[in-house]
């Protein structure tokens, strides 16, 4: 299985990108806030279980779907400072040993644009983080830091490019056929 891990500062478009990317390739999207929103009906963000499960539950749903022969997997992530340094290295390990491989994708976008999108009704649907000012506090403490990502196969700045299109690079870069 390809898992295409899709990753960027909160509000860069992962979700639409993913979702397009998607269409074009059949594959599944896994994004991160199904388990995030599942786990802070129970946990507060951040505590030792929420951290535990949430690792635990993305990596046992990777390999289950490269056991299972998926194709691809389109995954979403905002690097943050709740997720353990080892959780990139066990999920290719663990990947690898189940058969697939992890492409890194990486969505950039000037911070302005971010805080401009932060109050999309589309981040409603998810708990996602809608406020600009705990935004700019996450981001001045370095919560957001990204410097432990694998180098990224690709990267997009998503304020020039539409969704579809940062699609199609994704696409095209990783010699997928759309389905």
């Amino acid at each position: 299985m390809k898992l295409i891990f899709i990753y960027g500062l909160p509000a860069t478009g992962k979700l639409t990108v993913a979702q397009q990317l998607a269409a074009m390739t059949g594959f599944k999207v896994f994004h991160n806030h199904l388990v995030v929103d599942l786990l802070l009906s129970v946990f507060e963000f951040g505590s030792p279980e929420f951290v535990h499960l949430r690792e635990e539950i993305w990596l046992s749903v990777f390999e289950q779907a490269s056991q299972n022969k998926f194709p691809g997997m389109i995954f979403t992530f905002a690097p943050e400072s709740t997720v353990r340094p080892a959780f990139l290295r066990e999920l290719q390990t663990r990947l690898a040993s189940a058969g697939g491989e992890v492409e890194f994708i990486e969505l950039t976008c000037p911070l302005s644009e971010l805080k401009n999108r932060m109050g999309d009704p589309s981040r409603h649907k998810f708990k996602k983080l809608t406020s600009v000012a705990l935004f700019e506090e996450l981001h001045a403490e370095g919560s957001f830091d990204a410097s432990a990502m694998p180098e990224p196969r690709l990267s997009i700045d998503t304020s020039l490019v539409t969704p579809a299109r940062a699609a199609l690079q994704i696409a095209r870069a990783l010699d997928l056929n759309p389905a």
